[in-house]
């Protein structure tokens, strides 16, 4: 067996060159702690009644990877319960040390999109356009209309303003201009041109409601309902128009509504990137859009507090019997006088990665502990009892 190194039971950390990032260096706990992390290391793994074939840089990696896995988990967990917060948002600032609070504006830009299907709101434009109505021609082409507008690529058209007169403009009171006076006591109070009808003053408004309701009722029965159809762009009115006129109607330019960006419109270009209105290139600097563009920063070991460092002595430990495990597999069987030792690798690196993955959840079902939706259903949890305990707590009766 080659020599190898053993643990000789101290260390002595040297800032900028003991770790193999240096992520902590310069931070005086952390070299403070370094030679004992690595001491507990060596001890957990039989030191110093059987030989640990580590250095003290191994002990010292395996600390600095622990501080970052903890600092990792932590960071990854608040990212994604806060992401719906933090999406869309300027990624100048870590969230290391800021007290994220709940926020509407993610779901307010998501419902934009709602608002825009529902013509109450939106991100997209929604355009105006016209069609030239001719006497006893009932079919009319969209494409040949957006052809000669000069638009490119689909439409789709959300309204057709092609409707009967309002009702109210056909209601009849036999009341009105009658030498009641009526008349004249409405206009005293501005309510004369609401309606033709007056006595509405007198009459609650649902008279006039069912009144409306049965001029349409009127329409749609014993007259040519007011309607329309669209199929593949093109569109039928009914009925058909008697005379010329021009028929308005709103609608999408389908390329504006797929690609939407940060509440501008966005066109698709050939070769498959992105590009917002004139055609400048989409950019997304400093803006958080992923996980990966969260700023977050390495944890400061001296802001740790005792929970979070007993987690990372545990984990570090974990990284050094795997390391061990490596380094004893290298190695099957060790010649003694006599005879031969066989090194147990194969338990170290089962134990190693069994340990290692129970530390990782047992940290992961903490954090989803501290998470808000546990945290409200929690207290949600304490209300109920509470308000159950005080319904047992008898009542003073007054007495005057």
């Amino acid at each position: 067996m080659a020599n190898v190194t053993i643990y000789t039971g101290s260390c002595t950390f040297i800032s900028g060159s003991s770790t193999p990032f240096g992520f902590y260096d310069s931070d005086i706990e952390f070299q403070k702690a370094a030679p004992k992390v690595a001491h507990y290391c060596a001890m957990k793994l039989g030191w110093p009644m059987m030989d640990v074939e580590l250095e003290c840089d191994n002990f010292f990696a395996a600390f600095e990877e622990a501080v970052t896995t903890y600092g990792s988990e932590i960071y990854s967990a608040i990212a994604s319960q806060q992401f719906g917060n933090l999406q869309g948002q300027a990624g100048s600032s870590a969230i290391n040390n800021v007290l994220l609070k709940p926020s509407l504006e993610n779901l307010i830009r998501t419902s934009d999109q709602y608002g825009m299907e529902a013509l109450v709101g939106g991100t997209t434009t929604l355009y105006t356009g016209s069609l030239h109505l001719t006497a006893s021609i009932q079919d009319y082409d969209l494409n040949t209309w957006a052809t000669a507008q000069g638009i490119t690529g689909p439409i789709e058209v959300r309204r057709v303003f092609y409707e009967a007169p309002p009702a109210i403009l056909r209601y009849f009171d036999p009341y009105a201009g009658t030498g009641t006076g009526i008349q004249s006591l409405m206009d005293a109070f501005d309510f004369g041109s609401y309606s033709p009808g007056v006595n509405f003053l007198l009459m609650p408004a649902s008279f006039d409601i069912l009144k409306v309701q049965a001029i349409e009722f009127n329409d749609q029965i014993r007259r040519s309902a007011y309607s329309f159809e669209i199929v593949n762009n093109r569109l039928r009115v009914f009925p058909i128009p008697k005379s010329a006129g021009r028929l308005r109607f709103e609608y999408y330019k389908e390329a504006e509504k797929k690609y939407i960006y940060d509440g501008q419109n966005v066109n698709a270009s050939a070769g498959g990137s992105a590009q917002i209105g004139g055609g400048s290139s989409m950019t997304t600097q400093n803006a958080i859009t992923n996980l990966s563009n969260v700023p977050t920063v390495n944890p400061v070991y001296s802001e740790i507090n005792s929970i979070g460092r007993q987690w990372i002595f545990k984990y570090t430990s974990t990284i050094a019997k795997e390391t061990l495990a490596y380094v004893r597999g290298k190695y099957q069987t060790v010649p003694v006088p006599g005879s031969e030792v066989t090194l147990n690798q194969a338990d170290l690196l089962a134990d190693a990665r069994a340990e290692k993955a129970a530390t990782l959840l047992e940290l992961r079902d903490q954090l989803q502990q501290a998470s808000l939706t546990n945290q409200l259903q929690m207290q949600a949890t304490q209300t109920q009892f509470i308000n159950d305990a005080l319904k047992g707590v008898p009542l003073t009766i007054f007495v005057g």
